[in-house]
């Protein structure tokens, strides 16, 4: 796969993904839900931290808003690290699945630091409002924005039996966590390089495996 159409397909999944969260972020409250099946809602969530939620702040001796730059600049990093693993993958013409999988983990890495570095600045809050872009009291500033999340599969909305140990009588929610396209996109990267781990790396492996093996021959011929 050609540089060109990993490119492609990345713009494709940012345009998609953000396109998403303005429409979300521009005619939903925050915590407003919408039912499109019992199974799927569109429920409007902001994530400050990094997965499920999770605040750097909860672990180290810093301020929340410390804890988001330091986070934030960690992305960055990260976001870098993985363009770059992209060119070198397209440039040592690696497989298609390979190429495929790092496309889709830099575009969901790099939809969502969008939001983290630019959000706060663009957007006013959505607590209680319907936030508007470009407002001239943003929530926000540089490297302090929040990820905007929508998508909600509660697919086992219930309780436990009241025998189970602990948890008897307790809500019971089976998928919980709320997500948007940049997640699904890392996650479906991430997939193809745990399900199809032969077809991404066997085959340059093995390649490498026989010239080394070929090479070992050769060298013992020669003694």
């Amino acid at each position: 796969m050609s540089l060109k159409k990993s490119v492609l397909i990345i713009a494709v999944l940012l345009l998609i993904d953000q396109g998403s969260k303005y429409y979300i972020k521009t005619h939903f409250v925050l915590g407003e839900s919408v039912d499109v099946f019992n199974w799927f809602k569109i429920l409007f969530i902001e994530n400050s931290g990094a997965a499920w939620g999770a605040k750097l702040s909860d672990f180290l001796p810093v301020s929340e808003s410390t804890g988001k730059l330091i986070l934030t600049v960690f992305r960055l990093f990260a976001v870098a690290g993985i363009g770059y693993w992209l060119y070198d993958t397209v440039r040592k013409k690696s497989s298609k699945t390979l190429i495929w999988a790092v496309s889709l983990i830099f575009a969901g890495a790099l939809g969502n630091i969008i939001d983290s570095v630019f959000y706060g600045m663009i957007f006013n809050d959505s607590y209680q409002q319907v936030a508007t872009a470009f407002s001239a009291e943003p929530y926000g500033d540089i490297f302090h924005g929040k990820v905007v999340d929508m998508l909600y599969f509660p697919i086992i909305d219930s309780t436990w039996p009241e025998w189970v140990p602990y948890f008897g009588g307790s809500d019971f929610r089976f998928f919980e966590p709320v997500f948007n396209i940049a997640d699904m996109a890392i996650s479906t990267g991430v997939g193809i390089l745990i399900v199809f781990n032969k077809s991404a790396f066997g085959k340059k492996e093995a390649d490498a495996y026989s010239d080394s093996w070929d090479d070992y021959v050769a060298r013992t011929e020669k003694e």
